[in-house]
């Protein structure tokens, strides 16, 4: 996986990664990994995923990589009387500002040119997505080269 592209083999891997840990929970969840553009290269549903997750998981990704932010991350600010209310409403209603979508950045590093995001949804608690979401973003980082950081 080259630390400055995201291609379909690394989108898989990251899918994988994110299914990987949701078997580990005993989750069936959709995984979608997008772009720096928004637009899908991989997605994964695991059988008995919930049909909602089939649209919530690609939107998270996009969301991270429109916002620059991991979904959970925008939920303060979106709440009424925040600087970003209204955010789930634009863009037709496809942003989602709950857990799950976490974005990738180039190389790996905690900080730098977003180059994707992976999406993870259908876990009861969005923070299980929020969990499988960064086994992908894990593994990103480790195979960019960079150890994973908190």
């Amino acid at each position: 996986m080259s630390a400055r592209q995201l291609d379909l083999a690394a989108a898989a891997s990251l899918c994988a990664a994110a299914v990987e840990a949701a078997e580990a929970r005993g989750l069936p969840v959709s995984v979608a990994v997008v772009d720096a553009g928004g637009n899908l290269v991989s997605f994964a549903r695991m059988d008995g995923a919930e049909i909602a997750g089939t649209v919530l998981a690609p939107d998270k990704a996009y969301t991270a990589v429109a916002n620059s932010t991991a979904t959970h991350e925008l939920a303060e600010a979106a709440a009424p009387g925040g600087p970003l209310f209204g955010l789930h409403a634009a863009a037709g209603g496809r942003f989602v500002i709950f857990g799950g979508g976490i974005p990738l950045r180039e190389g790996g590093r905690a900080t730098g040119r977003i180059v994707g995001a992976v999406g993870v949804s259908g876990a009861p608690d969005p923070a299980d997505d929020v969990a499988c979401a960064e086994a992908a973003v894990a593994r990103w980082r480790r195979r960019a080269g960079d150890a994973p950081s908190g």
